[in-house]
């Protein structure tokens, strides 16, 4: 019984090629756009779970709170691991894991920057995660100072082969040699943090520092089974409050009079890469947004695509009427025809399944690019993706053919072959309810394209109070032992208009919080930069008091310069030039004097406000060396500036970037998912006009001879296009008053997210629902076209 449901599924399928295409295809595109967003959430929320213990792995974070400021730190003070292992029976161990800042290796002559996957750890690290090594013991390859585990890339791009325990690294940061005492497993890409370098660290770490001084230190904990998470935080900050109340470098009394505070918080590991976005981060962490934004945005997709079968298969029901009446007269049951369009709706959802695995497969590459992802379908995706699949195809093929079913299945015989079976597109009050349902989707996603790609295009064009564009940024200038040297000699060649030395840059990540006291005030948290006296006119910011600063000056070396938000938060207003400000405790006080407030320039993500920053004349031991430069002659003035950099350090690798890149950079998750969003916009249109177009198909089909007699008795084909476009333009158009508020609201709480923003305009709306009008009258026309332009005596004859 079951073989012959599926073999008139099949020939009824086959025989309306037309319908079974346009559904199979809109089907199709649905799931495979489903499928990659599924791998890309999947891959999301699988971060740090290739750890063993990840459930029982915890990371300490310290929020401080300081002059009305809330400063949020993925770091933590050096006592508190000791606390955890010493004081906590719910602790099994704790590790501290540090970034080390400037690190080169030498590789024959060659010397190789590794920073940024290169850290300091104790060696406990093995027992927290799970990290296998191919060779070396874990409980004590970083026991001993200058001992390093490294990856089993790095063990075959520095020595060609994996085993390479007992070998050397020399470490040209601090001119010592590293012993190899392991090789692990390359680290998952789905972690908060990448490894390719573990260092022993330089001496035995003093846990009887101050519990107020916040180290480099990432803090993780490995907690025992059922350990009381609550219980332990609040025994942990309690520790904290003992340890603040005795600390000899600051009053801890005046500290908490003056509502500030210190407090620890466990955080686990596996919502790190999504729910984390603090200071000292180790690595680069996603947005639990996107994930839930991307979601909906499958879920929609295929939701249009379930819609589009049901609309067509409703749309053919006067075609298929007479069919269910004879069954029904010939003796078969409801039961019976129920499951006979249910087998047709598995066929296709079936077959568009097979399809969609195999478009996804194709596109995976181009999707890969554009997420910035490394998706790929192995055998451990199948595990999942088979089950999943066949678990889409009874849910969407029963979800989809449902209604369809039921409603076919529910004529009468005696009205079905009497003819009063209600045809055309007229009528269909659940039909209609399902394509303003479906275009209420699309008008949505049509507005949330639009605003992103309006912020997006705001923040490419918006004056950030600094000029970005032609600087040229040459990495690794710490290195060398006379940078000013490089300095000087670059900024003789043609084409270079200025240069300045430092690291902190407003499109890089060195930003280094300090505590200020105004005028003998109460302490304030400011950025705090040390950069040259050709930084301000290199960057093309602007002086908006007094001056900046400048070598004929030797009291610049105690002077500081200050940005607009400094002194509006300071209390100085316009009469900042001269004030004092102090930095420091008493044992190392240094005092400093206003010259200049520079305006307002934006130093970090647009998604922040402006913050209290403060500039001095020094020397940063981390700088690069930025060249604002005259691109007329690029090629030229680049062979030269490598050239001089070859002739000052003939051994260093010459690494460049450009500020307008690096600032593109700050965006290119934002600029990534808009992409995203916008391919999928399209195709949820396309997927959406597809079924318009079907329906069109049918509705002119089903309306064929009235249009036939109109013709006949003198009607245009702009009248007759006019007659079966407007039913569905109406419903466009009511999609459109549900879509716009909805997606008015939802944006602009995604640009919320956003200190500088692009307000929604009101023609984004309007385009949309224009556009949305626009499009669905062209599909429409199509079909009401090639209709209106038949020869009547055709359609007139097939009616009788």
């Amino acid at each position: 019984m079951l073989r012959n449901y599926f073999k008139t599924a099949l020939r009824s399928l086959l025989k309306n090629k037309g319908f079974t295409f346009i559904n199979i295809i809109g089907l199709a595109l649905g799931l495979a756009i489903c499928l990659l967003i599924t791998f890309y959430v999947t891959d999301e929320l699988s971060y740090d779970q290739y750890n063993v213990k990840h459930e029982r792995i915890y990371r300490v974070n310290t929020d401080l709170k300081f002059s009305g400021t809330l400063t949020e730190y993925a770091i933590t003070a050096i006592p508190v691991a000791n606390v955890l292992k010493t004081e906590c029976p719910e602790v099994e161990t704790a590790v501290r894991v540090t970034p080390a800042l400037n690190i080169r290796f030498k590789k024959g002559d060659e010397i190789v920057r590794e920073d940024g996957t290169t850290f300091y750890s104790e060696p406990n690290i093995f027992d927290v995660f799970t990290l296998p090594l191919l060779s070396g013991d874990a409980k004590t390859a970083l026991k001993e100072p200058n001992t390093v585990v490294i990856a089993e890339s790095m063990a075959k791009k520095y020595f060609n082969r994996s085993n390479v325990i007992g070998q050397t690294l020399f470490l040209v940061t601090s001119g010592t040699s590293l012993k190899i005492t392991g090789v692990m497993k390359d680290m998952p890409v789905q972690s908060h943090f990448r490894a390719n370098f573990l260092l022993a660290t330089d001496h035995p770490i003093n846990n009887d520092a101050p519990w107020n001084r916040l180290t480099a230190f990432a803090t993780y904990v490995l907690l025992k089974p059922n350990a009381n998470i609550n219980r332990l935080e609040s025994k942990l900050n309690a520790e904290m409050q003992e340890g603040l109340k005795g600390s000899s470098t600051m009053n801890y009394s005046k500290f908490r009079s003056g509502g500030n505070y210190f407090k620890l918080s466990l955080m686990p590991v596996t919502d790190i890469h999504l729910k984390s976005n603090r200071i000292m981060e180790l690595g680069a962490n996603g947005n639990s947004q996107y994930v839930y934004i991307f979601s909906a945005v499958a879920i929609f997709i295929l939701l249009l695509a379930c819609i589009n079968f049901m609309n067509l298969s409703t749309a053919r029901s006067a075609s298929r009427a007479r069919e269910v009446g004879v069954r029904k007269v010939l003796g078969s049951s409801r039961k019976h025809l129920i499951f006979q369009f249910l087998a047709e709706s598995l066929i296709i959802t079936f077959v568009a399944a097979v399809i969609a695995v195999f478009a996804a497969w194709a596109l995976l590459p181009l999707f890969n690019h554009l997420s910035n992802k490394q998706l790929v379908i192995n055998a451990q995706t199948a595990t999942w993706l088979l089950p999943a699949l066949l678990s889409i195809v009874v849910i969407v093929g029963v979800l989809a053919g449902s209604y369809p079913a039921f409603f076919l299945s529910a004529f009468q015989p005696i009205n079905v072959l009497k003819g009063k079976i209600s045809t055309g597109f007229k009528g269909g009050t659940f039909r209609s309810t399902l394509v303003v349902f479906q275009f209420s989707i699309s008008i949505f996603l049509v507005i949330g394209t639009l605003v992103i790609y309006n912020q997006l295009n705001y923040i490419q064009n918006k004056n950030l109070g600094f000029n970005r564009n032609q600087v040229l940024i040459l990495n690794n200038v710490n290195t060398l032992e006379h940078p000013e040297l490089l300095k000087q000699e670059i900024k003789k060649l043609p084409g270079v208009i200025n240069a300045t030395l430092t690291s902190f840059l407003p499109t890089a990540n060195n930003k280094v919080l300090n505590y200020v006291s105004p005028g003998g005030k109460e302490g304030q948290s400011t950025q705090f930069w040390k950069i040259d006296e050709d930084y301000i006119s290199t960057m093309g910011m602007q002086i908006k008091n007094g001056r900046g600063f400048s070598g004929e000056f030797r009291t610049d070396s105690t002077a500081m310069v200050i940005n607009e938000t400094a002194a509006k938060v300071f209390g100085y207003g316009n009469d900042a030039i001269g004030k004092t400000i102090n930095t420091g405790t008493a044992k190392d006080l240094k005092k400093y004097h206003v010259i200049g407030v520079v305006k307002d320039f934006n130093f970090s993500s647009l998604h922040d406000n402006v913050t209290p920053l403060v500039m001095v004349l020094d020397n940063d031991w981390l700088a690069r060396l930025s060249i604002r430069i005259n691109t007329h002659n690029l090629p030229i003035l680049m062979t030269g500036i490598e050239k001089t950099w070859k002739t000052i350090a003939p051994n260093e690798h010459f690494e460049y970037s450009f500020m307008d890149a690096d600032f593109d950079a700050l965006y290119r998750t934002e600029q990534r998912m808009g992409q995203l969003f916008i391919i999928f916009t399209g195709l949820a249109i396309a997927i959406a006009c597809l079924g318009l177009f079907g329906l069109a198909a049918y509705a002119a089909e089903q309306r064929n001879r009235e249009i036939g007699i109109r013709k006949v008795l003198g009607a245009s084909i702009a009248a007759i296009v006019t007659m079966l476009s407007k039913d569905f333009v109406r419903l466009v158009a009511m999609s459109f008053l549900i879509a716009a508020p909805l997606a008015w609201l939802t944006m602009n709480k995604w640009l919320q997210g956003f200190a500088y923003r692009q307000d929604i305009q009101w023609w984004v709306v309007i385009l949309a629902g224009a556009g949305a009008v626009v499009i669905a009258f062209v599909t429409i026309s199509l079909q009401s076209f090639r209709a209106a332009a038949a020869n009547p005596v055709e359609s007139l004859r097939v009616s009788d």
